[in-house]
């Protein structure tokens, strides 16, 4: 599962050293060399003209400063170098450098978003020392956004509930998830979601773990939970189909171990190999 490397430190001021990865968006594709996914060194990022105001200080990996930047949709990548989208390389790239990467994309992204104030539009500054934007003329400050949204794993005896999401890019069968909404909290938001989706009633609840999500900018928090009661009957707007998987049951393709979602699915396979099972 992609977790922050444990040779990383957060910075928000910038770094003197001896290399820099430079991550460059394009909204949600990353600049990488064709030749082998690598990163553009800063010199390139002078080439098509990153002006220092769009580029922002993301932390020190094994000592090497990590910086993002964006550029407008209408950027050209640089001879050699392509703009690819950050879910294309999942699995390709390093993956210490690839959960820098997804946590550049949220600070890129961040930037491009709020550089005028959401309550009077005036152009926003940054603020020395923190990761913030602040407005000059009504003092409006906003941080990095982070959407929690929970996802739960339903287990009735040996079988477990997969779904295919309408909104998915990828169609795969996956757990039910959905953001939090105003003034709940992250148990209550399982149990709605839950019956929204697919009309269960579930209990016991079992915390499973969180992830980080750079599409663009959520918190996955997973849960397992026993099945209490009801028929599925699903909200055509949210799920296209879902079904109980049990042993013998050939398992469709889930998302890769990569996500928190492959990692909930994988450890919780009913009487089947994980090593089968993978994709």
């Amino acid at each position: 599962m992609l977790t922050t490397p444990s040779g990383f430190v957060s910075l928000n001021a910038h770094q003197a050293t001896s290399h820099t990865h430079c991550f460059i968006f394009r909204g949600g594709e990353l600049l990488v060399r064709e030749a082998d996914l690598s990163l553009p060194d800063p010199t390139v990022r002078v080439a098509i003209g990153i002006p220092p105001e769009q580029t922002f200080p993301v932390g020190l990996l094994n000592d090497d400063y990590c910086c993002a930047a964006w550029v407008d949709k209408q950027t050209a990548a640089h001879e050699g170098f392509a703009f690819t989208n950050l879910r294309r390389l999942f699995g390709a790239m390093d993956e210490p450098l690839l959960a820098v990467a997804a946590r550049a994309s949220q600070i890129a992204e961040w930037a491009r978003t709020h550089r005028y104030c959401g309550a009077c539009a005036t152009a926003t500054i940054r603020v020395e020392g923190e990761r913030c934007f602040k407005c000059p003329a009504c003092g409006h400050v906003t941080y990095p956004r982070i959407s929690p949204a929970m996802m739960v794993l339903i287990k009735r005896g040996d079988a477990i509930l997969l779904a295919r999401h309408t909104a998915s890019p990828t169609q795969r069968f996956t757990a039910l998830a959905g953001f939090l909404e105003a003034g709940e909290s992250i148990e209550e938001a399982v149990h709605r979601e839950v019956f929204e989706e697919v009309g269960l009633r579930i209990k016991n609840l079992q915390y499973f773990g969180s992830q980080s999500w750079p599409f663009p900018h959520s918190l996955m928090i997973a849960f397992t939970a026993d099945y209490a009661g009801g028929e599925i009957v699903v909200d055509r707007t949210e799920i296209a189909e879902a079904r109980w998987f049990g042993p013998g049951d050939e398992v469709p393709e889930y998302p890769p171990g990569v996500s928190i979602a492959g990692a909930l699915i994988g450890a919780n396979l009913p009487n089947l190999p994980r090593g089968q099972a993978a994709r």
